[in-house]
């Protein structure tokens, strides 16, 4: 497999791990799962987050030629458009993302959002590839967490958004419109059949009973052998009953309603209304 470097950025408030994937024989790049800070309290947005990932990139000499997305994340704001306009860059996601736009739309009331995935340049179908410099990479559709969720797999790598955490902390939730266990099931099972030496990179950890650090990389044999979930022991009826059991008891993400209605958008915030103020809805009883 090619060598590529990876370089990870933690943050901690929102728990998300930000990747900058890069070829080293060329200084191509790609930038996986930005985060655009998000003051709840105070409706303010910040770009320190991102502010770390811009400077690795420019203190290496890397150029961005991609901004990926896993999935649309109802966890953190996106900073792929804060991103893109200091690196420049395509950003990217799954075919999919039309499905979770149409159900989104509705619920925000957004009329003129398109629920094609027009807001990105490029949609990713199942087995699409792609370059970072002389590095191929590979797209897995991976549902089950959100329709639109894929996995990128660059060079001996596999970056697995919400589908997988470490080990000793599972699986995804899949009760969000449009998630399955049944689909989850299927996709985790893709990415276990991924050689056994395949470097797993998580999007989020929020450190299991027992452990004292965030952690963020596995691989396929160590999730094979010790997740808690989805271990190669466990079946797929045991699995879904395990994961609908979980789901039924879980509250929602606390950024869900702000980070839903601009990561249908690509991460694009809400344009200003006629007082130069951009605005976020809360739907009341809805979500």
């Amino acid at each position: 497999m090619s060598e590529v470097t990876v370089k990870a950025f933690f943050d901690e408030d929102t728990y998300t791990v930000s990747y900058v994937v890069s070829d080293p024989g060329s200084g191509r790049a790609a930038v996986i799962d930005a985060v655009l800070d998000y003051d709840p309290n105070a409706g303010r947005t910040a770009h320190h987050s991102a502010d770390k990932l811009i400077a690795y990139v420019r203190d290496t000499g890397l150029t961005v030629d991609w901004i990926l997305e896993t999935h649309v994340h109802a966890d953190h704001l996106s900073g792929a458009q804060f991103v893109k306009s200091q690196l420049g860059g395509k950003n990217a996601i799954g075919e999919h993302i039309g499905t979770v736009q149409s159900t989104f739309k509705d619920v925000f009331n957004l009329t003129d959002l398109a629920v094609d995935g027009s807001q990105f340049d490029r949609l990713f179908a199942d087995g699409d590839t792609f370059q970072i410099g002389n590095i191929e990479a590979r797209v897995i559709a991976t549902p089950g967490h959100t329709p639109a969720c894929v996995t990128y797999v660059i060079g001996d790598c596999a970056f697995v958004g919400d589908t997988l955490f470490m080990p000793d902390y599972g699986s995804a939730r899949t009760d969000f419109p449009g998630g399955s266990a049944a689909q989850l099931y299927t996709s985790i099972r893709k990415i276990l059949s991924l050689p056994g030496e395949t470097r797993l990179f998580m999007c989020h950890d929020y450190k299991a009973p027992g452990r004292d650090e965030f952690a963020w990389e596995t691989t396929v044999n160590e999730q094979n052998e010790r997740n808690v979930h989805i271990s190669k022991h466990v079946t797929a009826e045991e699995f879904v009953e395990m994961r609908e059991s979980r789901d039924s008891k879980l509250g929602s993400p606390k950024l869900i309603l702000p980070s839903i209605q601009v990561n249908v958008n690509a991460g694009h915030l809400p344009e200003p209304d006629d007082n130069g103020i951009s605005y976020l809805k809360i739907p009341l009883d809805t979500i």
